[in-house]
């Protein structure tokens, strides 16, 4: 592409160094790696253990423009992934276990959980976010026996039994459309009044507790889990008052918490672990260190939407050429 990319450190030869590596596979790292392709910046994409990211697990994605019918997140994950792979880019399917991103301001070195280490000129972050949980007593004992985070992923060991989704936005709103399709009752519990969701998933739920398939359950927090080895309730709390509610599953929909731990003490991270960026600057997707660029919910507190991921993914891999080029 420019003489600037063919050199390397005096260190280094051209063939241990790549130009670019993108970590992650949702539509942030893969927006990113299309760019990249197409700049010939020869990308590398480690995609981690969970291909596609966290959309991988909607049942419906309503808001991409152009994808008409509602597609899975799933499908729209693999056509993504398969533009990726349409391009020529290398995926190495791993994990990215530690980073350096200090000694060398040259080369940053990625460690990946085989021990390979992969040296590059720029990195694009696009590590997404994790499910987060309730962090009550015995949650962890009940993960995968009765609790879970993915209405998608488990929803169907749950058919014609009683659930329940906690969560008041559209995520939450999304699992318990999903579950009422399956199950043969399904509690909505809320910790207020209002809710976040959009406003056509609002409507989409109340007609479904017109017809009994979902009942809301407002101004109310579930503060422990009851069962043996698996769950058989929760004990909930509306207002001060307490009861038991029986259910066979509880699915958690509150949000997300940024996967950006191996970055600890080599990037700055705010007070919740997102990688600080300025999007009021050019590069927008510049972190604290030269070089290394982040998009997506990593680095999003906002807006935590597929098509926003994929917009920074875009910006990152324009200021990663940027970058490379000298200019930036």
């Amino acid at each position: 592409m420019s003489e600037t990319l063919d050199r390397a450190p005096a260190d280094i030869t051209p063939v241990d160094i790549t130009p670019v590596v993108i970590i992650g596979s949702g539509p942030a790292a893969c927006t990113a790696a299309i760019y990249a392709a197409r700049a010939d910046l020869k990308p590398i994409m480690v995609t981690g253990y969970e291909q596609g990211g966290q959309l991988t697990t909607t049942p419906e994605v309503g808001n991409w423009p152009g994808a008409l019918g509602d597609p899975s997140g799933f499908d729209l994950m693999n056509q993504m992934l398969e533009h990726v792979k349409a391009l020529q880019v290398k995926l190495v399917y791993d994990l990215v276990t530690a980073v350096d991103f200090t000694s060398d301001p040259k080369v940053k070195q990625l460690t990946l959980s085989s021990g390979e280490v992969l040296s590059c000129r720029a990195v694009i972050i696009a590590t997404g976010a994790r499910a987060r949980y309730l962090g009550i007593d015995l949650e962890d004992k009940f993960k995968g026996k009765g609790v879970s985070a993915c209405a998608t992923c488990d929803g169907m060991f749950f058919r014609n039994k009683e659930v329940a989704v906690v969560g008041g936005g559209s995520v939450a709103f999304i699992e318990a459309l999903f579950l009422a399709n399956l199950c043969s009752k399904v509690y909505l519990i809320h910790r207020r009044e209002g809710f976040r969701a959009e406003q056509v998933l609002v409507e989409r739920v109340n007609d479904k507790v017109k017809e009994g398939k979902i009942e809301l359950l407002l101004n109310t927090k579930v503060v422990s889990y009851l069962g043996d080895e698996t769950l058989s309730g929760v004990e909930l709390d509306t207002k001060g008052e307490r009861r038991q509610l029986p259910l066979q599953g509880l699915f958690v929909a509150i949000g997300h918490s940024p996967a950006t731990d191996i970055f600890k003490g080599q990037l700055e991270l705010d007070e919740q672990g997102y990688i600080v960026t300025d999007p009021s600057t050019t590069p927008a997707s510049a972190t604290s260190v030269h070089g290394v660029f982040a998009a997506g919910d990593c680095a999003s507190r906002e807006y935590h939407q597929a098509i926003v991921a994929a917009g920074a993914g875009c910006k990152a891999a324009l200021d990663a050429e940027q970058y490379l080029l000298g200019i930036a």
